[in-house]
């Protein structure tokens, strides 16, 4: 009688499926669920910074996988953290439009560059060699290594373009800053102006470098607000190089490791891939004033 009254209803779609049942009639209450959520947010362990999975199901009398489901459910991460600063800078919203409006309306007829200096790259031999990955293993390495001197490596992308012209310098003085200058005034179209993107960093500021730029008006310089080397695009290439070249890798002298730069960066000129920036100020500005008022309304 039940198929035929499902042929009657549905005809022979209702009888290619069985229908929907109601389920396991749920364990955990409403009521138990919001006390789980309300601790993780709100408490600590007696004996630790942040919650687990393990210590909450003891602290609450049920289940790690059921503490597992209402973190996933409600989209908690207690093990995680990120970490942030916001600006100080007085002149911050001047600044940050400035950049911004670089990005998003590039000058026409000129060049869009941003410079900066990656500074202490460490030539990291490790004292044992290294095990190759395998079937079903990792590759390993030793925690402990040795040192065999820095390098700074100066750089300037170009926003467009996604090219870079970059050289490396023991040190990273406004002498140095100076060289890398005319290195980039000789690698630059002659007739072009040079919107050069900058952070606040001593050396950019010096006496010399104010003196270089004045005999040069063709050069104009965008200073991203204190605390805000995240609105810098170079900072996003020298995450680049670090994560493929320079974290893992293993260097008997500086000269190596300034080999494996400089062939870095012959490699991405060849095929370079510009950084799109796409969030406006105006939004920006949106998430630093909610991430202001959740510090006032915390402290």
């Amino acid at each position: 009688m039940l198929w035929r009254q499902r042929y009657g209803e549905a005809g022979v779609d209702g009888l290619l499926k069985d229908a929907p049942r109601p389920g396991r009639k749920k364990r955990i209450s409403p009521k138990k669920i919001e006390a789980i959520v309300n601790a993780t947010l709100h408490t600590k362990p007696k004996n630790a910074t942040h919650w687990s999975t393990r210590t909450m199901a003891r602290a609450k009398g049920v289940s790690e996988a059921t503490v597992r489901r209402i973190w996933d459910s409600h989209g908690l991460k207690p093990h995680r953290e990120k970490t942030f600063k916001l600006s100080r800078d007085p002149e911050f919203v001047r600044k940050l439009r400035d950049v911004v409006g670089l990005y998003m309306n590039p000058p026409d007829k000129a060049l869009l560059l941003c410079v900066d200096e990656k500074s202490q790259i460490q030539a990291l031999d490790r004292t044992q060699p290294a095990l190759p990955m395998r079937t079903g293993h990792v590759a390993t390495r030793t925690h402990d290594y040795v040192r065999h001197g820095t390098t700074t490596l100066f750089a300037a992308l170009n926003v467009l373009e996604g090219t870079v012209i970059g050289s490396c310098k023991p040190r990273h003085r406004h002498q140095e800053f100076l060289e890398f200058l005319e290195e980039i005034d000789r690698k630059v179209p002659r007739r072009r102006d040079v919107h050069i993107i900058l952070d606040n960093y001593g050396t950019h500021k010096h006496p010399k470098v104010k003196e270089w730029f004045a005999a040069r008006p063709r050069y104009h310089l965008h200073f991203v607000p204190t605390s805000a080397s995240w609105l810098n695009l170079i900072e996003r290439w020298f995450a680049e190089i670090t994560r493929k070249q320079i974290r893992r890798g293993t260097f008997r002298n500086v000269s190596q490791l300034i080999r494996v730069i400089l062939r870095y960066l012959r490699e991405n000129n060849k095929d370079p891939q510009p950084f799109i920036w796409t969030a406006s100020a105006a939004s920006i500005l949106r998430k630093i004033r909610h991430c202001q008022e959740a510090l006032d309304a915390a402290h």
